[in-house]
């Protein structure tokens, strides 16, 4: 891939990047060019990509604007989660890698509903924070709004998941609490009914 000064890429786990003049740096005693990319996203910064190995590292370009319906309806749409945190941190740590809009889609919806049913642990929350700045950053240079109008869009959009994600996320918070399931009530009082035994029958007589 030839990167233009001037243009816009993604580089994976960094978001949106503007890409600067070559730079020549001297290292080991070699002179070795070098492409500047100014990071968009939040922190912002400088990278410093060696132009014989871009094709290694996975950039990308930035979506196209007819893409981003696409990628709002992946947040609505439930993810299986890994139960372990250990697994799942690694599932996420492969998904910042790709540097795929959907792939950062899918770990803020997944840690979105995660939140719904428990507290996410320091790293997870804030993986759930950089995927979101990261989402925030891409779409708003590409479609030209704000950030904080597309913050609201990303929002909207998790609102509008199903139902039935929603309700059995609110089970599961209430079963870590230490609740029991409708099912289980049920199940609990089906069988105190059947331990129940019938109360005699006492004759009254009446003194005339």
């Amino acid at each position: 891939m030839r990167l233009i000064a001037g243009s816009k890429i993604v580089y994976p786990a960094q978001g949106p990047c503007l890409i600067g003049p070559l730079v020549q740096r001297v290292i080991d005693g070699k002179s070795l060019t070098f492409y500047q990319l100014i990071v968009l996203s939040e922190g912002g910064g400088n990278l410093f990509i060696p132009v014989d190995k871009v094709a290694d590292i996975g950039i990308r370009l930035l979506l196209e604007k007819s893409e981003i319906p696409k990628l709002l309806e992946r947040l609505m749409k439930p993810t299986q989660t890994a139960d372990g945190w250990k697994q799942r941190t690694m599932n996420n740590l492969k998904l910042f890698a790709s540097g795929s809009a959907l792939d950062l889609a899918e770990i803020v919806e997944s840690l979105t509903e995660l939140s719904e049913t428990k507290a996410l642990s320091f790293s997870e929350q804030k993986s759930l924070e950089r995927a979101k700045s990261l989402l925030i950053c891409e779409i708003a240079e590409v479609s030209g709004e704000t950030r904080e109008a597309v913050k609201l869009q990303l929002s909207e959009a998790l609102m509008r998941r199903p139902r039935e994600a929603q309700s059995g996320a609110a089970t599961r918070k209430g079963l870590s609490r230490g609740g029991k399931s409708p099912a289980r009530n049920r199940s609990a009082a089906a069988a105190i009914e059947e331990r129940r035994e019938p109360m005699p029958e006492i004759a009254m007589s009446l003194a005339v």
